[in-house]
């Protein structure tokens, strides 16, 4: 019994490959974006804001 030959498997199996990958792609930057990005900076713009209406608050009391 003859192994047959390993060919066309790339043919074959590209269009899930590529799906796979973008998916898992898209999802990581997804993942990436809202779980880490976003949320530092907001922490980052609160920060900001209450040091920018502390110096304003100094700034009226002179």
């Amino acid at each position: 019994m003859p192994i047959k030959p390993i060919t066309g498997m790339l043919r074959r199996h590209l269009v899930v490959d590529l799906a796979v990958a973008f998916g898992l792609g898209t999802s990581a930057g997804y993942l990436w974006w809202y779980g880490y990005h976003v949320p530092n900076v907001r922490h980052r713009d609160a920060y900001y804001a209450k040091l920018e209406d502390e110096r304003a608050a100094a700034a009226g009391q002179l």
